[in-house]
């Protein structure tokens, strides 16, 4: 397996995983967050999928975005499927994006992140795009926990 293979696998692994937490989020609590300052379950799961179109085209770029205007802006909050709909093209150009890179430019491309403190090669790039996704994976678990909601298992 490749590298480029393995890296697609984590982020399928960790995007199966996700939505099999996303969709046992019961619908009364879509909105349920810990406190005021927190986002709600249905905000996390959007944060996560317009995150990874950040980062998607911060990838391309090769650094972070001084202007980031997303599709998910403006946009209302209504279920798990339609967030999920709606990002599907996004997850897909993405992954298309993920599968053209040879084990060269893994190593040799670097993301200059300098704003967010730091420049990494693609690959560490790529392997805190599916970071991100696995925290709010496990801070989803905890919300749930904490509103009272039995959760599904998602270590199949």
């Amino acid at each position: 397996m490749s590298s480029v293979d393995a890296i697609i696998l984590n982020f399928s692994e960790i995007r199966r995983r996700s939505i099999k937490l996303w969709r046992s989020i019961p619908e009364e609590k879509l909105h349920w967050k810990p406190d005021d300052s927190a986002m709600s379950c249905i905000e996390m799961v959007r944060h996560v999928l317009e995150s990874e179109h950040y980062y998607h085209l911060a990838i391309k770029k090769k650094g972070s975005l001084s202007v980031f205007t997303s599709p998910f802006e403006n946009r209302p909050f209504t279920t798990v499927e339609a967030e999920l709909a709606f990002a599907e093209p996004y997850r897909n150009e993405f992954i298309e994006t993920v599968q053209s890179f040879s084990e060269d430019d893994l190593k040799n491309i670097q993301i200059d992140r300098s704003d967010a403190g730091y420049i990494r090669p693609l690959d560490d790039m790529l392997m805190r795009v599916a970071y991100h996704e696995a925290v709010h994976t496990g801070q989803l678990l905890d919300y749930l926990r904490s509103a009272g909601v039995q959760r599904i298992s998602i270590w199949d």
